[in-house]
Parts: structure tokens; C-alpha cells; sequence
């Protein structure tokens, strides 16, 4: 059983000013089984909460927990919080020099399960993976996003989610840049991922497309470092047709 619990979170980051608090009390909780669908505008703290909850050291956690099938989460390191069944899809993804995907895919199973991957199994699957995300399997040899377009570069995250595996699966903003082929490819291999046993997904987006393909279990208006408002997959469809507007609004009041 997979239980993602957040309660209370509160997250700041340093400026040039001081710290400045970005995250102002985030409460949700992903069960096994579950779609959580994050929206809201620019910089109201949906990637710090993905971030935060992977354990970027850029952000600083004041108050709160986090917890994963009940093991508090902040107190991992970065590695361990992965081996406990996190995995985060980064909005942009990093390029990785002289590392070939290949290497970098088993390094990491081998690291998550605490043991090498068989390899004729494990060339099948990598391959199985990149075949079903549209990459052609001489794709495992270049290095890490070097040279990636932006659709390979997210194609790439959602191989390695496959591959790999996890409990919870933290989706930042894995539609920006795609066209409309590679959303549904992307949106597929997400959908398989949803269709494993004891799996929960946190998605953050902008846009409603994606959620056209992914069908979330429950929307979360995020503004000003809050959920605002929580409700069904109709709250998406409200926000197309009425935007942030009155969210924003009762944050100025």
C-alpha cells in the first residue's frame, strides 16, 4: 500500500533579501490508486512542493511533514527518499555529459533495488521502454538529455519511471513543450505507470490538455503557496473556461 501524506507544509527559499517563505501550509494526501492533478499560475509554488518533496537543498522546510507509507520523508537523504519509492519528473531536465542514458538507467535500478538488474533481462526491458516512448533503441547510447530535443527529454523521464518504478511518481509540468504526439506518448506511458498495482501520481500543470489523457482523480487549485480549492476532474474544466482570476483576487483582498 502507497500513501503519500503532506500536512502543514511550509518552505522558503533564500533571496537576496532574506528568506522568503514560497510554500504557506500545503496539507494533501495521495493514496494508492489516486491522481492528484496540481494547477495554478505562474510562481504560486507548485515545482518548490515537487522539489521540496524530493529534497532540493535549495529549500528549506520550516514546518510540517511528509510522509511515505508512514516514514517521514524529510528526514532522507536525497538518494534514500528514491529507494523509498519517490521519483520526480523535472520541468527541465538536466544534461548529464559522458554518462550514456544506458549506463545511467541501470546505475539507477541498481541503486533503487540494491541490486544489478540481470542484464539480458534488463536490455529487453530498456529497450521494451524506449520502443513504447517512441525512442529508437540507439537512444541508450547517447549521454544523458545531451543534445535532447525537449519531447526526448520528457519522453526520457517517463522511460525512467517505467523502468524504475516507484510508489509515488511527482510530475512536474511534464507537458510544457510537447507537441501534440509526443503528449499522448508521454501521457500513455504515464497511464501504464497508473495502471500498476499500489501506484499514486502527483501531477502539476498549467493546462488542461494533458488532463484530457490523464484523467486525474481529484484537481487542486494551487495560489500563493495554498491549495485554494480541491474538487473532481470538473474543477479542471472550470479553470479552462474561467482562468485564476477570482483565486488571485481573494489573495489581494
Amino acid at each position: 500500500m502507497s500513501k503519500l501524506v503532506i500536512t502543514d507544509l511550509h518552505v522558503t527559499v533564500e533571496t537576496e533579501d532574506g528568506p522568503k517563505e514560497i510554500l504557506k501550509g500545503v496539507t494533501l494526501t495521495i493514496n494508492e490508486g489516486e491522481t492528484h492533478a496540481i494547477m495554478g499560475p505562474n510562481g504560486s509554488g507548485k515545482s518548490t512542493l515537487a522539489y521540496s518533496i524530493a529534497g532540493h537543498p535549495k529549500y528549506t522546510i520550516t514546518s510540517g511533514s511528509v510522509t511515505l507509507d508512514g516514514q517521514d520523508v524529510l528526514a532522507l537523504s536525497v538518494d534514500e527518499r528514491a529507494r523509498a519509492g519517490l521519483f520526480l519528473a523535472m520541468q527541465y531536465p538536466v544534461e548529464v555529459p559522458g554518462v550514456s542514458v544506458s549506463n545511467f538507467l541501470r546505475t539507477a535500478k541498481t541503486a533503487i533495488d540494491g541490486e544489478a538488474p540481470k542484464l539480458r533481462t534488463w536490455v529487453k526491458d530498456v529497450n521494451g521502454a524506449l520502443e513504447r516512448l517512441n525512442l529508437d533503441p540507439s537512444f541508450g547510447t547517447r549521454s544523458v538529455n545531451e543534445g535532447f530535443s525537449g519531447g526526448e527529454k520528457k519522453r526520457h523521464e517517463i522511460a525512467q519511471l517505467e523502468l524504475l518504478d516507484p510508489k509515488v511518481a511527482v510530475l512536474d509540468e511534464t507537458d510544457s513543450g510537447l507537441d501534440i504526439d509526443a503528449l499522448k506518448i508521454v501521457s500513455d506511458g504515464v497511464n501504464r505507470f497508473r495502471q500498476r498495482e499500489g501506484k499514486g501520481v502527483l501531477l502539476i500543470t498549467h493546462y488542461t490538455r494533458i488532463l484530457r489523457y490523464i484523467e486525474p482523480d481529484f484537481v487542486h487549485v494551487f495560489v500563493d503557496g495554498r491549495v485554494a480549492e480541491s474538487g473532481g476532474k470538473e474543477l479542471a474544466d472550470q479553470l479552462e473556461a474561467e482562468g485564476y482570476d477570482k483565486y488571485l483576487k481573494a489573495v489581494q483582498a
